[in-house]
């Protein structure tokens, strides 16, 4: 759906376009396999697809469905997964890597895709709950007024990032242990208005997709 509104002041129309954007952890070798995500495609026609442990047994999306395909990755990472993104028309300039402040263990990035109308960072963030937030702060200042983080945030309890609200959906998105419900998998936005968002079937991840609608707001207020 497209909208048009008026600036006040100079009456020059712009355009605001809706965006549904899915993101979801696939689980990597033992995880959602590349029919399952094609079929995904098909039944919820997202605009926008963000995964996380994206394996190279993904990068056949393409040819299945059509649309364009970036995935990154994680640096050093032995199981080869990392971040892809897929969207149904060519992104504004093509997906890039932000380098994030370290784990332990692995090297955490960010995948920056810039829409035209808003940009998208992609996010699969530490687990240690300090260094998570840091992880966020960092990725927020990277970004544009107009913007969303969207991904597998493995983070627990409330979440402030200047300027963002958190607007994806509440229900429990991971199981941790199989018994422990958790909200890791969330949206924020700046400057963005969302629509519709909710929690789909995860198939063989042990990750829910979430799906949101995301368009450019009429008139850019910031949260505190």
């Amino acid at each position: 759906m497209v909208k048009v509104y008026y600036n006040q002041v100079c009456y020059i129309p712009f355009i605001v376009f809706n965006m549904k954007i899915i993101s979801w952890n696939l689980l990597r070798l033992t995880g959602a396999t590349l029919n399952e995500v094609v079929s995904l495609v098909e039944r919820e026609r997202p605009d926008v697809l963000l995964m996380q442990e994206a394996t190279r047994y993904i990068d056949g999306l393409v040819d299945a469905v059509g649309g364009h395909y970036m995935r990154h990755p994680l640096p050093g990472n032995a199981h080869g997964h990392g971040l892809a993104t897929w969207t149904r028309a060519p992104t504004h300039t093509a997906p890039a890597a932000l380098a994030l402040q370290r784990g332990l263990l692995i090297q955490r990035i960010c995948q920056i895709v810039d829409l035209g109308d808003f940009v998208i960072a992609n996010v699969h963030l530490s687990h240690g709950q300090v260094l998570n937030r840091r992880q966020l702060r960092r990725i927020g200042q990277a970004l544009p007024l107009h913007a969303a983080v969207i991904g597998d945030f493995n983070l627990v309890g409330p979440v402030k990032v200047r300027g963002f609200r958190d607007v994806g959906p509440r229900q429990p998105t991971h199981r941790a242990a199989d018994m422990i419900p958790l909200r890791l998998d969330r949206c924020l936005v700046r400057g963005l208005t969302c629509t519709a968002p909710s929690t789909l079937a995860p198939a063989q991840s042990d990750h829910h997709p979430i799906s949101v609608t995301l368009r450019r707001a009429a008139s850019l207020t910031l949260a505190a």
